[in-house]
C-alpha cells in the first residue's frame, strides 16, 4: 500500500463547519513523535470513530483534547472558537468529557460519590448533599439501563471491572458533554451492557453531542459510527463515511500491510499428553458449582459463556487468589490449589495468572518497564535477597526482544506505553517465571488487530513448547480461532465442551443461553449475535 492515502470525500457534510477541528497538532515525547501534524474535523451531533493500532497516536490525541497533554504545535477550535486548553478542568468547563480505557474511579468511594465527583451537588449552606448525589447517580444509571444491578451506595472497589466501567461512563454522562470522548470505553463491558451503552450514545448524538469513539471491535464501529478516521504511526491517514471501506481495507490502512492470517494454525491433537492440571467438582461461594476442568501440555483451552457465569472466579480459584475453594485438584505434582499467586510460582505448580485489569491488578504504572518485567521473577535473580542486575538486564532484554515490546527505553514508565505494549509487559512479567500453566483473563482487551496477531502467535508458540493455557475471552471469534477446546460456562458450571466442527458461534451462543442446539430459536441466536 502507498505510504499516503487520500482522504475520502464526505459529500455535503465536508463543507459544513466542524464543531471540533484540529489543525497541524503535533506532540513529541523525547525523541518519539506521538502525533505528527494531525488535522481532524468532527461534526456536531455525530459519532466519529478513530481507528488505529496501539501506538498510532489515538490516546495521545484524546489526552490533548481533554486537557491532560499540551501539544507542541497546532491549534484546536471548538464551535468556531480557537481554544488553548490549560488542563482537564478547563476542558470540562468547555464541555469536553473523556472516558479513558484506564479507569479514573476512586475505588474506596461509593458509586454515587464517583459519579458526582467532578461536580458534587450542594445544599443551601454549600455542603455536599448526599441525597442529591444518590438521586443524580440513580438517574445516570437508569439512563444506562443498569440502575437495578448497581447500587449507588456500593463501594466501587467491590464491583467487578465491567460495572466499574459503567460507573465511569455514567460519571461522564452527568456532565452533559458537548464533546464526549470514549477511549476503548466498552472493552471491559459485558455483551448486554455494550448494547445499553450503544443506545445511550445514539440518543446523545441525536441530542447534538459530538462523540469521538475509539474501539478495536469493528462490529461496534459498524453499529455506531457515522464517520471514521484512521491513524497510523502518529499520522492521520484517511477519513471516510462509515461503510465506505471493508474491514480488510481498514486494517491495511491501520497497520500498513495486510493481515494474512490473524490466528495461527492449530495442531492436530493433544490426546497423548498426560494432564498437567486436573480438577473435579470445584466449588466456591455459590459462584462455582461443581466445575470440572482438565488441561494438557500444548493445549489452549478457552472459557466461554455470558459474562458473570463463573469464568473469572474459576481462573482466580486455580491461580490461588480465592480462599475456601473445594474440590479434587491436581496441578503438576501438587494435590491442592496454591494458597497464593506467589506459591503458584513454585516448582510444584509453575502457574501464572494474568488479570484483565492491567492498571489495578497487573502492572505498577509509575514504575519502569524494566521493573515491571522483572518484578515476578526477582526471587530468582541473584542470591540472599540481593538482585543481580546483570541477570536482570539479560532477562529484560530477552523479554523485550521476544515480545517485540515497542519502547524507546526500558527505564521509561510503563504508563507511557500504548495499551498493547502494556499488555506485552504484563505477559512478559509472568513469562519471566517460566510457568507451565498460564491462566489468562481477556488477554487481548483493548488491543489492536496487529498486536493481537503477535499475541496469538506467541500463545501458539508457548503451547508448542509444552505450556498449557486456559483463557477467558468475551470475543467469540477469538475463542473459535485460537482455542483447541472451549468450555462454555453457565450458572457456575461447565455447560459444554466444544471442539472441532462443534466449535462455532451458534453453538457457543446456544450453550451460553442454556438452549438445546437442535431447538435453539434462530431469532434468539441472531439477537445474541447482534448484541456482541
Amino acid at each position: 500500500m502507498a505510504t499516503a492515502i487520500k482522504v475520502a470525500e464526505l459529500g455535503e457534510g465536508a463543507s459544513t463547519q466542524a464543531f471540533l477541528e484540529l489543525q497541524g497538532v503535533t506532540k513529541r515525547y523525547g525523541g518519539v513523535t506521538a502525533l505528527d501534524g494531525v488535522c481532524l474535523r468532527v461534526e456536531r451531533g455525530s459519532i466519529h470513530a478513530v481507528l488505529g493500532e496501539n501506538g498510532a497516536g489515538k490516546s495521545t490525541l484524546m489526552k490533548i483534547l481533554s486537557g491532560v497533554v499540551t501539544p507542541e504545535e497546532g491549534s484546536i477550535e471548538l464551535a468556531g472558537e480557537r481554544v488553548a486548553l490549560s488542563g482537564p478542568r478547563d476542558a470540562l468547563a468547555r464541555g469536553i468529557v473523556c472516558v479513558f480505557q484506564e479507569l479514573s474511579i476512586v475505588p474506596h468511594l461509593s458509586v454515587a460519590e464517583n459519579i458526582c465527583l467532578a461536580r458534587p451537588p450542594r445544599n443551601g449552606i454549600g455542603l455536599i448533599s448526599q441525597r442529591s448525589q444518590h438521586r443524580v447517580a440513580r438517574e445516570a444509571l437508569r439512563r444506562l439501563g443498569c440502575a437495578d444491578h448497581i447500587r449507588t451506595n456500593a463501594r466501587c472497589a467491590d464491583l467487578p471491572l465491567s460495572k466499574r466501567q459503567l460507573v465511569e461512563i455514567a460519571k461522564a454522562i452527568v456532565q452533559r458533554p458537548r464533546v464526549l470522548i470514549l477511549d476503548e470505553a466498552t472493552s471491559a463491558l459485558t455483551v448486554d451492557d455494550v448494547r445499553k451503552v450503544m443506545c445511550v450514545l445514539k440518543v446523545l448524538r441525536d441530542e447534538g453531542t459530538s462523540i469521538l469513539f475509539i474501539s478495536h471491535r469493528m462490529h461496534e464501529v459498524d453499529e455506531l459510527a457515522d464517520t471514521c478516521s484512521v491513524f497510523r504511526s502518529g499520522r492521520h491517514v484517511a477519513t471516510f463515511t462509515a461503510g465506505a471501506h471493508g474491514h480488510d481495507e481498514i486494517v491495511r490502512m491501520m497497520i500498513g500491510r495486510p493481515v494474512t492470517q490473524v490466528y495461527p494454525p492449530k495442531p492436530v491433537s493433544h490426546a497423548l499428553a498426560a494432564p498437567v492440571l486436573c480438577a473435579t467438582g470445584i466449588e466456591w461461594a455459590g459462584q462455582l458449582r461443581g466445575v470440572d476442568v482438565e488441561l494438557r501440555p500444548g493445549e489452549i483451552v478457552g472459557l466461554g459463556g455470558l459474562d458473570g457465569q463463573g469464568q473469572r472466579e474459576l481462573l482466580l480459584a486455580l491461580g490461588g487468589v480465592l480462599s475456601g475453594v473445594r474440590g479434587q485438584i491436581r496441578i503438576g505434582c501438587a494435590e491442592r490449589l496454591p494458597r497464593s499467586p506467589r506459591e503458584g510460582k513454585r516448582s510444584a505448580y509453575r502457574l501464572a495468572f494474568l488479570s484483565e485489569d492491567r492498571k489495578n491488578e497487573g502492572l505498577i504504572l509509575d514504575q519502569s518497564i524494566r521493573q515491571n518485567l522483572s518484578l515476578a521473577a526477582l526471587e530468582t535473580l541473584g542470591r540472599h535477597g540481593v538482585v543481580a542486575h546483570a541477570e536482570e538486564d539479560q532477562l529484560v532484554k530477552r523479554l523485550v526482544s521476544s515480545l517485540q515490546i515497542k519502547a524507546p527505553d526500558v527505564r521509561a514508565r510503563v504508563s507511557t506505553l500504548s495499551g498493547g505494549n502494556q499488555q506485552k509487559v504484563l505477559l512478559g512479567k509472568w513469562l519471566a517465571t517460566e510457568p507451565r500453566i498460564l491462566l489468562l483473563a481477556d488477554p487481548t482487551r483493548g488491543v489492536d488487530v496487529g498486536t493481537k496477531e503477535e499475541i496469538y502467535r506467541l500463545f501458539r508458540k508457548l503451547a508448542a513448547e509444552g505450556m498449557a493455557i486456559l483463557l477467558y475471552s468475551s470475543d467469540y471469534d477469538e475463542l473459535i480461532g485460537l482455542c483447541d477446546r472451549v468450555l462454555v460456562m453457565y450458572g457456575g458450571k461447565v455447560q459444554s465442551c466444544l471442539s472441532g466442527p462443534s466449535l462455532n458461534e451458534h453453538q457457543i451462543i446456544a450453550d451460553s443461553l442454556n438452549l438445546k442446539a437442535a431447538a435453539a430459536p434462530v431469532a434468539w441466536l441472531d439477537m445474541a449475535k447482534e448484541t456482541r
